[in-house]
């Protein structure tokens, strides 16, 4: 049986104001696709959080054919709501093919979240076309935990976890892009946020699978353009997660744009009517306008 789920922090229903305001000028939600047809690998069950799957939200014109899969965070214990639904429909407000991933979460662990990741782009890229989406605009959007499962896809979709399932899996994981708020990016002990790092790994987490699953470490001269974003302050997840995980980056040349505010609480999503943080949407739009991945 799944491990109950706790209450939404307060804060992250910020988040549900902009859904209530434009949800209703948006289209809805298409559809909802399990990430394997039968059942998921390491599955423990047959309930909704057993089996991964996407919500589809597509655009009505994608100008620049981009699809973006959002990670929602929750500490790898639950999935936090208003880091999906509402940031889909963001994306699909400014013409982007929006894929909300729901993967395992707590009793899973390690490596069923990663399955989860590699496995949604790969599946994403194979519906390319039926999408309406290119396979070469493919972005993942992680927030908090969700920012360490996607920092783990843009830095080791190579990596194998399991044999292949099917064809889907011979399909690359690599994105094309990554945006990372208030990430969880290392694992390590003294920088790591501990409910993610414990939900993720178990107690009993050897040095080496810590190191394994510090993404900050696995940076190559491969890993995809990154954005991050974080305030200074953030009480819950560390700024120096998104701190190292862009120095990594410029270590090895990768283009990387991160941006920290002075002041904000943690799962601020995308920040309305938060003086300062507020803006990062609108540079995370110029940003993805400047690379090709939005028309604004």
């Amino acid at each position: 049986m799944s491990a109950a789920r706790p209450r939404v922090p307060k804060i992250l229903l910020l988040a549900l104001s902009w859904s209530i305001l434009h949800g209703s000028s948006a289209a809805a939600q298409q559809s909802t696709i399990p990430l394997w047809p039968t059942s998921a690998p390491l599955s423990h069950g047959a309930t909704a959080e057993d089996q991964p799957s996407i919500d589809v939200y597509l655009p009505s014109d994608n100008p620049t054919a981009t699809g973006v899969l959002v990670i929602p965070g929750g500490g790898y214990h639950y999935l936090a709501a208003p880091e999906g639904k509402p940031v889909a429909l963001w994306l699909q407000s400014h013409g982007i093919a929006a894929f909300v991933l729901h993967y395992r979460v707590d009793p899973y662990r390690y490596p069923a979240e990663m399955l989860d990741g590699l496995r949604a782009v790969r599946l994403v890229r194979s519906k390319a076309k039926e999408f309406g989406i290119a396979d070469t605009k493919i972005g993942v959007w992680g927030f908090s935990a969700g920012g360490h499962l996607a920092s783990y896809v843009m830095t080791q979709s190579q990596r194998t976890l399991l044999p292949p399932q099917d064809a889907i899996d011979s399909i690359s994981a690599r994105p094309d892009f990554g945006i990372l708020a208030y990430p969880v990016i290392s694992m390590r002990p003294g920088v790591t946020h501990h409910g993610s790092h414990e939900s993720l790994l178990g107690p009993d987490a050897t040095p080496d699978l810590e190191t394994l699953l510090s993404n900050e470490l696995h940076v190559t001269a491969d890993t995809p353009p990154a954005f991050l974003f974080s305030t200074t302050d953030d009480g819950v997840v560390a700024v120096q997660n998104s701190v190292a995980f862009y120095q990594a980056c410029i270590d090895h040349h990768v283009s990387a744009e991160m941006h920290l505010f002075e002041h904000g609480p943690h799962g601020v999503v995308l920040a309305q009517n938060l003086p300062g943080p507020d803006a990062w949407p609108s540079l995370l739009a110029t940003w993805m306008t400047r690379h090709g991945w939005m028309k604004q």
